[in-house]
C-alpha cells in the first residue's frame, strides 16, 4: 500500500521526465538557501537547552523522572526527529504500518544512543547533524518518487528507516557525550532518558497523525502532498547547510 500510493503520487503530478526536472530546481534552490541562511550553526544544533545541559551536568546519581522528562521534551521540541518521522508516515494510512515504521526507527534510535554513551564513541556533533539534515531531505525524495524517476529503483523504507534511525540516535549520543556525565547511576539515567523520548515521540506522533488524518480527509491532499514534500526537503538542506558551516567554523 505504501510503495502503490507513492507510486500514484508521482504519477499524479508529472509524467516523463519533467518530475526530475522540478525536483532538481527545487534542490537547487534548498542549496542555495542553505549556503545564505547558514550564518548561525549553534542556533540548530542537536541536543537540549542550555538549561537542561548545566542540569545534566551537574546530576549526581539515579533520577528517573528528571531524565524521562528530558527525553520526552528532547522528542517533543526535536524539529530534525519530527520531520524526518512526518515524511516516513507521510503516506502511511494503516496504524500497524505506522507502528512499524516508528519502531524501526526507535530501535535504531535506542542502540545507538546507548551503546554510543556507554562505549564513549564520539563523532563530530556537525557531521552527524549534517547527516540527519540529511535524512530529511533522503525522505521528501522518497515521497515524491525520485529514485523511481531517476535510478528506477525503490530503495528499502524500512531499511532506511531503521539505518537513519541509527544515526538520528547517534548524534544525541555524541551530544551527551559532550556534557561529561556523572557515572553514578548513568545507565538508569540513560534508560530513564530513552523512555522519556518513546513518550515524546508516542505524543508528537499522535499530534501529526491527528492533523493527517483531518488532512487527507479535505480532499486536497494529493495535490499539496508535493508542495509539503518539497518544503521538508529544502528544510532538511537548510539543516545540513547550518551545520555544515559550523564544521568549518569551528
Amino acid at each position: 500500500m505504501h510503495l502503490f500510493l507513492k507510486r500514484q503520487f508521482a504519477s499524479f503530478f508529472k509524467q516523463g521526465t519533467y518530475v526530475p526536472k522540478i525536483i532538481s530546481s527545487y534542490i537547487w534552490i534548498g542549496l542555495i538557501l542553505a549556503v545564505f541562511l547558514s550564518t548561525s550553526s549553534d542556533a540548530l544544533a542537536h541536543g537540549v537547552t542550555a538549561g537542561d545541559k548545566g542540569y545534566i551536568q551537574e546530576t549526581v546519581g539515579v533520577h528517573i523522572l528528571p531524565f524521562i522528562y528530558l527525553g520526552a521534551k528532547h522528542m517533543m521540541t526535536g524539529y530534525d526527529h519530527l520531520l524526518f518521522l512526518l515524511g516516513v508516515i507521510f503516506f502511511l494510512y494503516r496504524l500497524k504500518d505506522v507502528g512499524i515504521y516508528v519502531t524501526l526507527f526507535a530501535v535504531g534510535h535506542v542502540v545507538t544512543l546507548l551503546s554510543g554513551v556507554l562505549m564513549e564513541i564520539s563523532v563530530s556533533a556537525y557531521v552527524i547533524d549534517a547527516i540527519i539534515g540529511f535524512s530529511v531531505v533522503y525522505k521528501a525524495l522518497d515521497n515524491m518518487g525520485a529514485f523511481q524517476q531517476w535510478f528506477g529503483v525503490q530503495p528499502n523504507t524500512k531499511v532506511a528507516t531503521f539505518g537513519f534511525g541509527l544515526i538520528h540516535g547517534f548524534g544525541l549520543a555524541t551530544k551527551i557525550l559532550d556534557y561529561e556525565l556523572s557515572p553514578d547511576g548513568l545507565l538508569a539515567n540513560l534508560l530513564s532518558f530513552n523512555f522519556g523520548v518513546e513518550i515524546g515521540q508516542i505524543l508528537a506522533l499522535s499530534a501529526i497523525l491527528i492533523v493527517m488524518g483531518f488532512w487527507r480527509k479535505l480532499g486536497n491532499f494529493m495535490r499539496h502532498a508535493y508542495t509539503a514534500n518539497t518544503v521538508m526537503m529544502m528544510l532538511g538542506f537548510l539543516l545540513m547547510g547550518y551545520q555544515i558551516v559550523g564544521y568549518f567554523n569551528q
